[in-house]
């Protein structure tokens, strides 16, 4: 069924559009129920809007915390009571006695799953913790990586695999930083929060690396506000925490945080 919703979202969520518009499809003319893999907040979003279409079918966005930002999504017969569904949610604990453990960042214990061969899509928020990592994982990966993860940056650690009831989570840490530009073009803002120049800061938005609010932006004079939250592959990603003033000579003040 071709959808007149693809104008509504970037040529490249165009196979995730399709995707999800069949689990809604299938839910509520042949009653089926689809759990999903974890969706990032745009995926969870198309999600929500396509079924927001269809009268007879409910969805159910779960992380394993409130606040999660990837969550697995339950998608069924509006008749269906989701509350106490299981989800499929597992822990990953990963802990060691090794001291450099305790330097391990965010990057090292996602590198480490994903060179396993897990796809992106079976992993959830991670938790950097002081004595180690809690990850949310989905439950039919959660023995391999319990049998295979046995390093992280080259460091042995140990596994556990706990219920969902266990995890512990951690509070994003953002690095501030004030700024002031001639606008709030996403070049401008992007090149003093990656520091590098505007004219390299233009190839990977062009280039559609660049996301805001987990929407692809290929547009560099794209005007940012308030609240959004921007990523490029490869850089990173900040926030835009503040909007000020302007100063004397015409410049305006923000302030951004960097993800660290």
């Amino acid at each position: 069924m071709k959808l007149d919703i693809y104008d509504h979202f970037h040529p490249d969520e165009r196979e995730f559009v399709d995707r999800a518009w069949e689990w809604v499809v299938h839910a509520g003319e042949y009653h089926e129920v689809k759990l999903t893999d974890f969706l990032d907040p745009r995926q969870a979003f198309i999600l929500q809007s396509l079924v927001n279409r269809h009268p007879d079918v409910q969805v159910r966005l779960d992380g394993g915390y409130e606040g999660a930002e990837r969550c697995r999504a339950l998608v069924a017969p509006d008749y269906r009571d989701l509350s106490q569904e299981d989800m499929g949610l597992k822990v990953l604990s990963i802990y060691s006695g090794d001291q450099k453990f305790l330097s391990l960042e965010h990057g090292d214990y996602m590198g480490s799953i994903l060179g396993l061969g897990v796809k992106r899509s079976k992993i959830g928020d991670i938790h950097v913790l002081e004595d180690g990592c809690h990850t949310v994982v989905c439950e039919e990966i959660s023995s391999f990586l319990d049998m295979n993860l046995t390093q992280v940056h080259r460091i042995h650690v140990l596994r556990e695999i706990l219920p969902i009831e266990q995890l512990r989570t951690s509070q994003v840490e953002l690095e501030l930083q004030d700024i002031t530009v001639a606008s709030l073009r996403l070049d401008g803002i992007a090149s003093d929060a990656y520091r590098i120049s505007r004219t390299k800061v233009v190839v990977p938005i062009r280039a559609g690396r660049c996301r805001v609010n987990w929407k692809v932006v290929e547009d560099p004079s794209y005007l940012l506000k308030e609240g959004d939250l921007v990523s490029m592959q490869g850089f990173g990603r900040f926030k835009v925490i503040e909007a000020g003033a302007m100063t004397k000579k015409g410049r305006q003040r923000v302030k951004i945080g960097k993800f660290v």
